[in-house]
């Protein structure tokens, strides 16, 4: 099995301004450089031959967008914080784009993630980690901005687990905007 999701890669001087963002928090596990992008479908575990009719079917996606930009911080988990991110300044390009990749998932009978699209890249996953202490670090970095850059091309990553629980995502194939 696979389990794949399609993402835009974060450019390195934007992943660099986001790790700026690290502090202590106990029970936050923070990502490193190379596990930050924007997630646009998540398609789960699939067989083989999904991955390779999934991998065909978003050749055809051709979604313009408009450049990004990191515009403040949050986290999911309302009273329990389960992880934070870094917002991604919402576009109508880009939840056309997201669109376009679930779509091809329903296409191949994948269901689609329950949670409506909310650009962002996910900083750290938290575990106990205090809502004060995660309150605290979002007022800290509330002003966290980054410059426009522009993501001409999205991945279809497969995730893997690996030795200590910390997921390695590799890209299984790269198109073009």
């Amino acid at each position: 099995m696979h389990r794949l999701f399609t993402a835009l890669p974060v450019p390195d001087d934007v992943a660099e301004q986001l790790l700026q963002t690290i502090t202590p928090i106990t029970g936050a596990r923070w990502r490193t450089a190379e596990h930050y992008h924007v997630t646009l479908a998540f398609f789960g575990a699939v067989s083989r031959a999904q991955a390779e009719d999934i991998a065909d079917a978003l050749e055809r996606v051709s979604v313009a967008i408009d450049p990004l930009e990191v515009n403040g911080v949050g986290w999911f988990g309302r009273r329990a914080p389960r992880a934070l991110y870094a917002r991604v300044q919402e576009q109508d390009g880009l939840a056309r784009l997201s669109a376009a990749c679930r779509q091809v998932g329903a296409k191949f009978g994948l269901r689609p993630d329950d949670h409506p699209f909310a650009p962002h890249i996910t900083l750290a996953y938290c575990r106990d980690a205090t809502l004060e202490d995660v309150r605290t670090w979002s007022e800290d970095m509330q002003l966290l901005r980054t410059e426009p850059f522009l993501a001409d091309r999205f991945h279809l990553y497969e995730s893997f687990m690996a030795p200590g629980r910390q997921s390695q995502y590799q890209i299984q194939a790269d198109y073009l905007l």
